[in-house]
């Protein structure tokens, strides 16, 4: 038995003049509810509410507005769910609407419920049907791709297998449609490979949000948290269904062989950080050899307005990004607290060890 996490995006869902929207999804349900009889557990993060809005009101071009896209989603969320139903129905299956955003990932609390949540709604034979809540989020509370959400909502499940849904066959050297001499890539094993690709990562298309390099970033998080991720071919149906069998396809990221676990992986990806410290070299040492939580006398200097126990981001004297935590002081108390001259004896603890997870924890 395996828990997996399909992601389907938007250019695939709207379908085309040989099949459309709903044939699509009946082609994927087919795929799902196979993959359920043969006793696996299955989460379906998709996209299309938008899409689907846009369609219904005969819009040529996907708006730019957060307001207009909200009201879009809210007309397309329906009309997304409905055929999911349907067609999930016909194969005796019930399907639950779950709209996440930033805050409910980036409270541990919330993070922690939607985890249980989806797991009950696994353990009762529902397939939870994931979406970003695109019509009542604030921008600032958006991920703005699904791709994301999908590899954070993989962590949260821990989840044994990722397969993101795209308009391509697997990874490529550069995008294939404008470059000709663009080489295949079946397999990637370490972090700097898709630091390398990324930068020739091309852009989504005029439908979608997320491009290669949202897909790149999917897959270091879901394999920082232990998950194989598979990158392949949406448009045939029968590919997807060959990976829920176990086959392969497209492209394999592999998953590290010491993952961060389920809190260090909240840390490090669920949480949008809201301001920077700068440390000292000796508080880079003791944080990266020593196992130390931070104190206030390795601080040098602090940009942003956050509380206390709000996501930070530590950088070393190069300002080059160390880790991440929860400061246990706000940017305030820390602001005053660089008036004053401390010792390390009697220096307060800024980001304790236990809320803390280093950039190279998340690498392998």
């Amino acid at each position: 038995m395996s828990l997996w996490v399909v992601k389907v995006g938007t250019s695939l869902l709207r379908g085309n003049e040989e099949c459309s929207t709903a044939a699509v999804i009946e082609n994927y349900s087919a795929c799902l509810a196979a993959s359920l009889k043969r006793g696996d557990k299955v989460i379906l993060v998709t996209s299309g509410a938008v899409g689907l809005g846009c369609h219904r009101l005969d819009l040529k071009q996907r708006p730019v507005d957060v307001v207009s896209l909200q009201a879009a989603a809210a007309i397309g969320q329906g009309q997304l769910m409905a055929l999911y139903a349907a067609a999930m129905e016909r194969h005796g299956h019930a399907v639950a609407q779950v709209l996440l955003n930033r805050s409910d990932l980036g409270s541990r609390t919330r993070y922690a419920n939607a985890s249980s949540t989806l797991q009950r709604l696994l353990d009762w034979g529902v397939i939870p049907i994931v979406n970003e809540n695109d019509t009542l989020s604030p921008e600032e509370l958006r991920y703005g791709d699904n791709d994301t959400l999908s590899a954070l909502v993989a962590t949260a499940v821990g989840a044994d297998q990722l397969i993101l849904l795209t308009d391509v066959d697997r990874l490529y050297s550069a995008d294939p449609r404008r470059d000709s001499s663009a080489q295949p890539i079946t397999e990637v094993r370490h972090p700097r490979e898709l630091e390398n690709l990324e930068a020739n990562a091309g852009n989504g298309g005029r439908w979608g949000t997320g491009g290669m390099s949202t897909k790149l970033a999917a897959a270091r998080i879901a394999t920082a948290g232990g998950i194989t991720v598979h990158l392949a071919d949406g448009r045939h149906p029968k590919v997807l269904d060959e990976l829920l069998k176990g086959g392969r396809g497209g492209t394999v990221f592999h998953p590290h062989p010491q993952p961060l676990g389920n809190r260090k992986s909240w840390l490090a990806h669920a949480l949008k950080p809201l301001g920077t410290i700068h440390l000292d070299a000796g508080a880079c040492d003791a944080l990266q050899h020593r196992g130390a939580s931070l104190l206030m006398v390795g601080v040098k200097a602090v940009e942003g307005n956050f509380e206390t126990n709000q996501p930070v981001r530590l950088l070393n004297p190069n300002g080059k990004e160390l880790a991440r935590g929860l400061s246990s002081l706000s940017s305030d108390e820390l602001q005053q607290a660089l008036k004053t001259s401390l010792s390390s004896g009697n220096s307060p603890v800024v980001v304790h060890r236990d809320v803390l997870v280093l950039s190279q924890e998340q690498n392998y």
